[in-house]
């Protein structure tokens, strides 16, 4: 890589030009920064207090919870100071550094959201044996090999992204740097990035979004066999949450990455990115929140020890 590339300063086009939406911009996207880290900060707080948050369910919210954080720690704080900046722009190493991270933080929730969804499957499917197939060990390992994996696979993908010369332009279509916008910029041929690209968008979300609904296509019928309506409605109520938040990141992510890419314009890709890297991290903690009564529960007793 020359040394003439490696001094690129990449321009981060954003939202919009006008300075008085900037400032509305800049408003919106501090409030949502602050948001995510109350909310995703208090459920693992709630979680790591509560001795009955102690269960699988609970161990793999907080693993969201803590991959929210980082993934809005990424992209936002350098959004909200761009947003007063005439000139938004971001080092070459900065660009790879968010590059990196953020393929990281996506590959690992699109399987993290599967986990979840197996675990809720096994606690509705098998809720006699639900402690000895989800036991803490087999939580620990699930998740462990997720963000293992999925961090060689994203350093993979940021290698072979930054391996060409930049010399098309300096402007990212984007509020911050992605794989998809900064590959446009490279000299070179790039087929060989975009079928990796294609081939890991592919396997992490289409493949992992497939396992979700086997998943809960065996959850309805079960819960469809328990007698009782109020006992459907407990058990559906369970994985209500999940579900309304896969519904949310894989839509945004899979709209984004493997629709055609004539049609729409930078301003609609940059408006759908925003959506599933930092809507729905601010959005998971009010929506589990809000559906569950033992975290409300926990959530309560916090504030009334800060009263």
């Amino acid at each position: 890589m020359s040394n003439q590339t490696m001094m690129i300063e990449f321009i981060l086009l954003g939202l919009s030009e006008d300075f008085h939406l900037q400032v509305v911009f800049f408003v919106m996207f501090m409030i949502i920064y602050l948001m995510t880290l109350m909310g995703n900060i208090s459920i693992l707080v709630a979680i790591c207090t509560d001795l009955h948050l102690h269960t699988p369910m609970y161990y793999l919210l907080g693993n969201l919870s803590l991959l929210e954080l980082c993934f809005t720690s990424v992209t936002l704080p350098n959004i909200v100071a761009n947003c007063l900046r005439k000139r938004r722009t971001i080092s070459f190493l900065g660009c790879v550094l968010q590059v990196n991270f953020l393929g990281f933080f996506a590959s690992t929730e699109c399987f993290l959201l599967v986990i979840m969804a197996y675990d809720r499957y096994v606690a509705i499917c098998f809720p006699l044996q639900y402690m000895v197939i989800m036991s803490r060990k087999v939580c620990v390992n699930l998740a462990s090999c997720t963000w293992v994996v999925c961090f060689f696979h994203s350093v993979l993908q940021t290698a072979f992204t930054f391996r060409f010369p930049f010399c098309r332009s300096k402007e990212v279509q984007n509020l911050y740097c992605e794989i998809q916008p900064v590959l446009k910029l490279a000299c070179g041929d790039t087929r060989i990035n975009n079928i990796l690209l294609s081939t890991a968008i592919f396997f992490f979300a289409i493949g992992a979004l497939f396992f979700v609904l086997i998943s809960y296509i065996y959850i309805i019928l079960a819960v469809l066999k328990i007698p009782s309506m109020e006992g459907r409605k407990k058990a559906f109520s369970t994985c209500s949450s999940h579900l309304t938040v896969v519904i949310l990141f894989y839509g945004a992510l899979i709209f984004m990455y493997m629709r055609p890419t004539s049609g729409y314009s930078s301003r609609v890709d940059s408006m759908v990115s925003v959506i599933y890297s930092v809507g729905t991290p601010v959005l998971n903690p009010i929506i589990y929140s809000l559906r569950n009564k033992e975290l409300k529960g926990a959530l309560r007793k916090i504030i009334s020890r800060m009263k």
